[in-house]
């Protein structure tokens, strides 16, 4: 697979993150927290990154969304920007 699609919501702390897993569980679209919490300008277009290849992402971000299925969200990703939660779309 040389590239994906995913999304993503950028918060400063885990609890944060938790809060939106919580959030997610309960049945809050991704793309609504993302635009409502996320700190990355993407939030605006709900957390959408586009595609991108293996080498274009800190490695932490990129190993954990390449692991995912189809329409899964991880766990929080931590990286020097923050907490991330990942959606891969296609």
């Amino acid at each position: 697979m040389s590239s994906i699609s995913a999304k993503h919501i950028l918060i400063k702390e885990d609890h944060e993150a938790q809060d939106i897993i919580k959030k997610l569980d309960e049945g809050s679209s991704f793309e609504d927290m993302a635009e409502k919490f996320s700190l990355c300008p993407s939030g605006k277009e709900g957390g959408d990154l586009g595609d991108f290849g293996r080498g274009r992402m800190v490695p932490a971000f990129e190993e954990a969304a390449f692991a995912l299925e189809l329409d899964e969200v991880s766990k929080p990703v931590r990286t020097q920007f923050g907490y991330h939660l990942i959606k891969r779309y296609k």
